[in-house]
Order: C-alpha cells, then structure tokens, then sequence
C-alpha cells in the first residue's frame, strides 16, 4: 500500500472525547471514527487488523472441530420469551417492532436462536458432539458507551456454541475451548489471565474469562503471589477468617450521637473497624435484604445477588430502611430487625463482643454475638476480595490487579435446551436435554486491548501478528529519484515476498514521515536516505525496542522476513 493512497486521517491532537490510551490512538492514527455515541466506523488500518484477529479465531475454532455458520443479528421476541431473558436482559437490549407490530430485538448474544436451531435438526446422540461458530456484530444499548470500543454499543464478537450428550462431553468442549482461547491470545502477543468468573445474564455452572492485565482495564482481578489460582474480583471465594475465643459479654445499647458511618462510630466507642460489623440494606425482587460484612469489608454485590438468586438489587433508600424495616439510614443493624432477609457472610458468624447499629438514631449495640443476638436468614460468603487476603487454595496473600476482559467461556449446561426443549434420544432410547456451553472473544475489543497493553509517548506499538501492516518504507528525500526508485523496488520485492508492506511515498518532511510511522505503530521501519544508499545498507528500526540495524541490500528480505518472526 502506498501511504499517498491510504485513508488514515492521522490527527496532531488527542480528541476530548478519548478517555483512554486506546481510544486516542485509534482516532488519532486514523483507525476508527465515531458514527454515534459508541458505535463506530473501522477504517482501513483497524479493518486489517480486525480481520487478522478474526482469522486467528477462525484457524483455531476449526483446529477444535468448530463448523462456521452465521445467525442472523435480528432475532424474534418469542424465543426469548420461552428463555424468560425477554424481560430478564433489561434495558442494554436494542428492541424493535416491524410493519406488522412483532416484537424484536438486535442480538446482545445468540444462545436462544443458536439453541432453536439446533432442537429442529438434531434428534439422536449419534449427531452429537456438535461446535457451530460465527463471527459477527453484537449489539448492546450500554447506558453510558465509553472508552472507545471498550464498551461500545455495537461491537463485533466470536462466538461458538458446543452441544454434547453429557457432562462429560460438556467438560471436554470446555477445555478446549480453554486451550483454544490460550492459543489465540498468546498468537495476538497479548500478556493475559484465565481468571474464574461469574456466568451473569448467560447463565449457567461456571466460567473463566481472559483478561488483558493493563492499566486501564475496568475489571478487578485476583490472583495468588504463589499458586496458579486467579479470578475476577467479583468471583474470588474467601473463606471464613476465625476469631480467638473470647469471654461473651452481655449486649448493650449506648448512645452515640451524630456517629452514622462507620469510621465515626469506631472513633467514638475507641475500636477498630474489623471489630464491629457493616450492614447494608437492599431492595430485590424477593424482598429488603440486610447484607452483614466485618466493618472494614466491602459486600461483593454479585455474590450477593447470586446467593439470593434474585432478578435485580439495589440500594435501599432512607424511607425503605425506615418504613419497611423500621430503622434508621445510618443506624441499621440485625438486631430486631424486621421484614428484612438478612444474609451475613460467614466472617461475620465468628465475631465476638462486636458492635453493630441500633436502629434508631445516635443508637449503637456493643458486645454484640451473632446466634445469640440475631440469627441470619443466609450465611454466605459474600465479601469483595482485596489485596493481601489469603488466598482460598494455599493461604497465601493475594495481589489485585486491572484487566479488560477479552474472552470469556461458560458452561451452560441445560439452561437454554430445557427452556427451549432442545432434546435428543439417548442409546437407551431415553429423551434427554442437550448439555451446552457457549464461548465468545471480543473481536474488536481484542484489537482495543492491545493498544492499552502496547504504546509508548509516539503512538501504537503493534505486534507484528495484528499489526495492519508488517514494515513502512521511507525514503528520506521525496525528490532523489534514487531513494524512490529503491524504495518502490523493495516496496514490490517484500509484497511479493508475502511481507505486508506500506511504502511511504508522500511529499512530506522525513519527520512528519517518522512521526506517523511512529504513531500507526508498523513492527519495522526501513529507512532510506542518501548515506545509507551510498554504503549499499538499509536502516532498519524496530518499533517496540527502538533498536537500529544496518542491512545489506543483499539478501535483505530474508533477514526482515526473520525479524519480523522475532516481534
């Protein structure tokens, strides 16, 4: 490609709009440009690199025995009706009605039509296993799209779908998939985690998710400093940390006027946060919920949500807590509470002579006991994992870290066959539900979490794997005819040569040059000026390390073509 040719409108300044690194990068190297508030056009150089992430994916779903397919992205509202997500997914769902008033939507995901599918065709175990693929656009109507294509509204997704007989056909597909996501993002050069994690809205037994450890990512995630275990922040179990016994003190109610947080009310009584209890109200579809964490915990929402199975949760607001559980914002506690499920997490049931709120104002209970005191609905663990906990396979500390989440594989099991009567007939004759899982890569994200993960102050530092193009070529002076003549010719020497290349012919200053070359982020940049030409040599820089070489024209399309295996 000949740069004077490319459509790549490279900016001088950062948008306001770009919050984050990638963002920046992609607008101002001329990669994507905003058509609506999260959706976005791919330009030339994105396009290329999207399709090479989307054939790294395609190369190893077929390696596992995927077939490629393509659903369509406007699904009817009735499927899923019979799944009872039509209402469960919630506002992020784009829904329309055509001319004859039925109810659609644009796929957020495509369990239910790949599920209805697949219950029309296949009737006996002998057609089982069964992995069906596409890659395609996904639409999600986020509340607040940011970050460029982070958490966009549209956005384009890899995703595969295995059908099994049993279990144990389920944890096979499983695996590979694992192994299969390991070898994608390794190809991608990309520096990532499998960390376990919660299945959400698609439902399900389990899942693990691929993160991008950067900076920027929006996702918390633990993992151990001595073994292999790792999960997102909102997953990481905990186990029970136990209190040295103590003598049971008799519960009292004192007075601790204007003290309503918890750092107050510990400077006030002259204790320690970890010694008292926090209690949180919630609201939920199956009812107000007092959730109980050690005073310096955070409650994990989602474990919380899952312990209670409940559709939504939200905080309650000061005239819930006062006219549905007859307390006070601010003072809450366990204590004679009412209409309330209290849910406390398992710390909680080992703490001795502990204080907690007293429900009415400028009231707190000392020398609180659980059991004795109050008797929770739900014992559970329900706390936010934090940096130097044990951790819950070999007990020692944990560290935390940010992550972008590029891939996530789920068991579904029967979630979706049963709902949807996805059934096939066994050896035996026996009817039984197809076991699914369901897997998916973020296609466009991937290519986001790259940039975050590799740039420096010039712009974009691409492996070479995912890079748009493999080498720039740069003649210094636009007027030698000998330095344009050489350029064109190694131009057509490393296409032919199967090496991508992009030949800098624009009548532009070498520094204009360097600083695109520098900002679209090409693994190699061959330099041709009028000291180099002399000598017979090429300058060759690398753009992740900066490193200069020297080549000989002879010969040297073999040894770029063995750098770029090098990046």
């Amino acid at each position: 490609m000949k740069v004077s040719t490319l459509y790549a409108p490279t900016l001088r300044e950062i948008p306001s709009e770009a919050e984050i690194i990638s963002h920046q990068l992609m607008l101002k190297a001329g990669m994507i440009r905003k058509a609506a508030p999260g959706v976005y056009n791919y330009l030339p150089l994105a396009w290329r690199t999207l399709k090479k992430i989307i054939q790294i994916c395609r190369e190893e779903m077929d390696a596992k025995g995927g077939q490629e397919l393509m659903m369509p992205i406007i699904q009817p509202a009735e499927l899923w009706k019979e799944t009872g997500r039509w209402t469960v997914y919630g506002d992020e769902m784009f829904r329309l009605k055509d001319r004859h008033s039925r109810d659609f939507c644009l796929g957020p995901t495509h369990e239910e039509i790949i599920t209805s599918l697949v219950r029309a065709d296949v009737q006996s175990y002998r057609q089982l296993p069964l992995m069906l693929y596409q890659i395609q656009d996904k639409f999600r109507d986020e509340i607040r799209p940011r970050f460029g294509l982070m958490r966009g509204r549209e956005f384009i997704m890899k995703d595969l779908y295995s059908f099994d007989k049993d279990e144990e056909g389920l944890e096979i597909n499983y695996w590979k998939m694992y192994d299969a996501y390991c070898k994608i993002f390794e190809r991608c050069g990309l520096s990532y985690r499998p960390v376990e994690a919660d299945s959400g809205a698609i439902g399900g037994s389990g899942s693990i998710e691929f993160m991008v450890i950067a900076k920027s990512g929006e996702a918390g995630i633990a993992y151990c400093t001595a073994c292999d275990y790792a999960a997102n922040v909102e997953q990481a179990e905990l186990k029970a940390i136990e209190v040295p016994a103590a003598d049971v003190k008799e519960l009292a109610l004192v007075n601790t006027p204007n003290c309503r947080t918890m750092a107050e009310v510990a400077e006030f009584l002259g204790f320690e946060p970890e010694h008292a209890i926090k209690t949180l109200a919630y609201i939920t579809d199956k009812g107000p919920i007092l959730a109980l964490v050690r005073g310096d915990h955070e409650v994990n929402e989602i474990k919380l949500k899952n312990t209670l199975d409940c559709l939504f949760l939200a905080m309650a607001d000061d005239i819930v807590v006062r006219e549905q559980m007859g307390s006070e914002a601010g003072y809450i506690g366990p204590i004679g509470i009412k209409e309330a499920i209290i849910v406390a997490d398992h710390t909680v049931m080992n703490m001795v002579n502990t204080e907690c709120g007293g429900n009415k104002q400028d009231f707190h209970f000392i020398n609180v006991n659980p059991v004795r005191d109050f008797k929770p609905t739900i014992v559970a663990d329900i706390r936010q994992i934090k940096e130097g906990d044990p951790c819950p396979h070999c007990g020692n500390p944990v560290a935390t870290a940010r992550g972008i989440e590029v891939g996530q594989i789920f068991k579904l099991q029967t979630k979706y066959s049963k709902a949807l009567n996805a059934v096939f007939v066994d050896e035996t004759g026996i009817e039984k539900p197809i076991v699914m899982g369901c897997y998916g890569v973020g296609v466009s994200r991937t290519m986001a979490a790259s940039i975050e993960q590799n740039n420096d102050k010039d712009g974009i530092i691409w492996p070479a794997a995912i890079a748009p193009y493999h080498v720039v070529i740069v003649p210094v002076n636009s007027k030698d005819n000998r330095q344009i003549e050489l350029a064109e010719s190694l131009y057509n020497q490393l296409t032919a040569a199967g090496v991508e290349a992009a030949f800098d012919d624009r009548d532009e200053r070498p520094g204009v040059k360097f600083k695109d070359a520098d900002l679209i982020g090409y693994p190699l940049r061959i330099t041709i000026g009028a000291k180099t030409l002399e000598d017979n040599l090429l300058e060759c820089k690398i753009r992740r390390t900066g490193e200069v070489r020297y080549l000989k024209l002879e010969g040297c399309i073999s040894v770029i073509k063995d750098m770029l295996l090098e990046l």
